[in-house]
């Protein structure tokens, strides 16, 4: 049983959608299917086969949200310190080509977020930035080609 790296906000944030699933979702689709059901005949019933299969869609998430929640290891950046690129360090790079600078927070699979400069943990430039340093060079395998990039600032938000 694998732990899931997480931050404080996107364990509140899977949680938060548990929630609403239980108690919102899930008894308006009970809702749903109940009504269609008073409609007659289910073979030809779309509302009925809809709100199944949206009742299906809300169980499965459900199922997988409670095992992610279950295999939380909850990381708060906030304790954290340091210069070495790590899980929940906020990295700022220069591309070496265009000279623009990025930054990127590094969190777990289900908080990435790339328009908000948060990219998962899984990510190809998240793996290359783990375990360097301010002043280190690295190279990623890009859609568009080999990319180079230093890091310039390492910080802990």
């Amino acid at each position: 049983m694998n732990k899931i790296p997480m931050t404080v906000a996107g364990h509140k944030a899977l949680d938060e959608e548990m929630k609403r699933l239980k108690t919102v979702e899930r008894p308006a689709v009970i809702a749903a299917i109940a009504e269609a059901r008073e409609h007659g005949d289910l073979s030809e019933n779309a509302e009925y086969h809809a709100a199944k299969e949206r009742q299906g869609y809300i169980e499965g998430r459900l199922a997988e949200l409670e095992d992610k929640l279950a295999r939380a290891q909850i990381i708060d950046v906030a304790t954290l310190s340091g210069e070495t690129v790590k899980f929940g360090a906020t990295v700022t790079v220069l591309d070496e080509d265009t000279e623009e600078e990025a930054t990127y927070q590094i969190v777990g699979d289900d908080e990435s977020d790339v328009k908000s400069g948060k990219i998962s943990l899984s990510s190809p430039i998240a793996r290359s930035l783990m375990n360097k340093e301010i002043g280190d060079v690295i190279e990623v395998n890009a859609p568009g080609g080999l990319k180079s990039y230093e890091i310039t600032n390492v910080a802990w938000v």
